[in-house]
């Protein structure tokens, strides 16, 4: 049987290959593309406007129709920092025990304005930062059990620094569960604690 030779040569490929595939995404309209861009990384959870304008910009999607889709976004409440910033802090706060002055470094790094930042660590009282230092406390009190005085504090006020909280409120906070737990805190004031 002869061989039609007005066919392509199957293993030479079509003769017009398309972008898809060679693995190239069709050309598309940036604005689409900044559209598509936001509404992947939205998906999975919620962003701040710096964070998708940065991930537009290493798309090398323009500027202007960066701002321009990111306002558009911010207009239908796609976008919106100050909420961002409330479940931000009451997220880690309530799971991860970190207080204000963590949270607020921590929204900062993703770039939420220091006016949003303000109202929503000023969300947690002192008493309830307190509360939440005392759990964090009790909990990893066991764990240091065996280990002299002066270690425990230190291990127990670092562990309470590490998540933002004061050194007053640190060190009033693991004083008092250690005298709980019956262990002599009098002479912690001459050590210089």
């Amino acid at each position: 049987m002869a061989r039609r030779t007005d066919w392509p040569d199957p293993d030479s490929g079509p003769p017009f290959s398309s972008r898809a595939e060679k693995g190239e995404p069709p050309p598309q309209d940036p604005a689409e593309r900044a559209r598509a861009i936001c509404l992947r990384l939205l998906t999975g959870t919620p962003r701040t406007r710096k964070q998708l304008a940065d991930a537009l910009h290493k798309r090398e999607i323009p500027s202007e129709v960066a701002e321009e889709v990111l306002s558009r976004f911010e207009d239908v409440g796609l976008i919106n920092d100050a909420a961002f910033a409330d479940a931000w802090v009451e997220s880690r706060h309530h799971g991860r025990g970190l207080a204000r002055r963590a949270l607020a470094r921590e929204l900062r790094t993703k770039g939420v304005d220091s006016a949003l930042i303000d109202e929503a660590v000023g969300q947690l009282d002192p008493e309830q930062e307190e509360e939440t230092a005392r759990e964090l406390v009790a909990r990893k009190l066991r764990s240091t059990r065996g280990l002299d005085r002066d270690r425990r504090l230190r291990r127990l006020a670092g562990m309470l620094a590490r998540k933002g909280y004061p050194e007053g409120t640190a060190l009033r906070v693991v004083k008092r569960a250690l005298e709980e737990e019956g262990e002599d805190t009098d002479d912690l004031e001459s050590d210089g604690f």
